[in-house]
């Protein structure tokens, strides 16, 4: 499947493995299961490729703090593009767990979501075949203020709001988060 970063198709360097698929050459990043992690970790971690996980949607990233350290890479599911379940794990990384690696939406998420999920802590997300990234470039800039808080990017509308009333006035293009 196409990447997308940053609002630029990508290059994907990682290969997702079955639970039962031998370990490619050490070099090669991976993508496992949170099952295959916990049976094969002693061969995983440490690998020069780097080392990814994959939470499905019914997995919670409590299940992994103990061991963000070992992981370069955490895949997020989303089985549905109306499950929020995935914005709320890749917040939880970021804003609780404290996570800096690379954060992915896989599954079905759409254009309209993008700029959501970046704002949840998500770096990069799988998108469709054929599906047309500039659609999901735009949607970077399609909207540049947001109620919500975010983990990056400009402040919230109530932050604003709040600033605003402290300071005689803000610019919700200037002002980023601290």
């Amino acid at each position: 499947m196409p990447l997308i970063e940053s609002g630029k198709l990508i290059d994907d360097a990682w290969v997702r493995l079955g639970d039962d698929e031998a370990l490619p050459a050490s070099d090669v990043p991976v993508i496992v299961s949170l099952a295959r992690f916990h049976k094969d970790r002693e061969s995983l971690v440490g690998r020069n490729g780097g080392l990814g996980v994959f939470l499905a949607s019914n997995q919670h990233p409590k299940d992994i703090a103990d061991h963000l350290a070992d992981f370069a890479l955490v895949a997020l599911d989303f089985p549905k593009f109306r499950d929020g379940r995935g914005f709320t794990v890749a917040r939880e990384l970021r804003e609780y767990l404290g996570y800096r690696g690379t954060i992915r939406a896989v599954g079905h998420t759409i254009p309209d979501q993008y700029l959501f999920l970046v704002r949840c802590g998500v770096d990069q997300v799988e998108i469709a075949e054929g599906k047309d990234a500039g659609l999901w470039a735009h949607a970077l800039t399609e909207i540049d203020v947001a109620y919500q808080v975010s983990v990056a990017g400009p402040l919230s509308t109530a932050r604003l709001a709040r600033h605003a009333s402290t300071t005689g006035g803000v610019s919700a293009r200037t002002e980023t988060a601290a």
